[in-house]
């Protein structure tokens, strides 16, 4: 497998564990690689990490609009999720039904306020596939 076109996205975060609990709970994310001060993390669905770089500080986290997004099996994960996450108290919003070809979604913040969306039917992988 070649490392070719998008790779990884970096993430400053200030406590790595905590943001590893994060992503794996709610992105099921594990372990890839790791070294002092950072984490590889992936889903193993395609050659893409997360790489959380540890931070005594993060100046600027993902917001709402800036985010990433995971897609998931069902309806009923997002809705799973989100009431992790409301138990957890780190839900922005949603669930939401936005139709073709945004799908069902919910924004969810991290432990450093990083936006994670989590969604089920975005249709993104058909959409590129149609585009090719």
């Amino acid at each position: 497998m070649k490392d070719i076109g998008l790779t990884h996205i970096a993430l400053p975060v200030t406590d790595l564990r905590k943001s590893y609990e994060f992503y794996s709970k709610y992105a099921g994310m594990e372990t890839v690689h790791e070294r002092p001060g950072v984490l590889w993390i992936s889903d193993k669905s395609r050659p893409f990490v997360i790489v959380l770089i540890e931070f005594e500080k993060v100046e600027n986290p993902l917001l709402p609009e800036a985010h990433i997004g995971v897609g998931v099996y069902s309806k009923a994960e997002v809705d799973r999720l989100c009431d992790l996450a409301k138990q957890d108290n780190c839900m922005i919003s949603g669930p939401m039904d936005s139709g073709h070809p945004i799908g069902y979604w919910a924004y969810l913040k991290d432990p450093d306020d990083h936006t994670l969306e989590i969604s089920y039917g975005q249709e993104v992988g058909l959409t590129v596939q149609k585009a090719t």
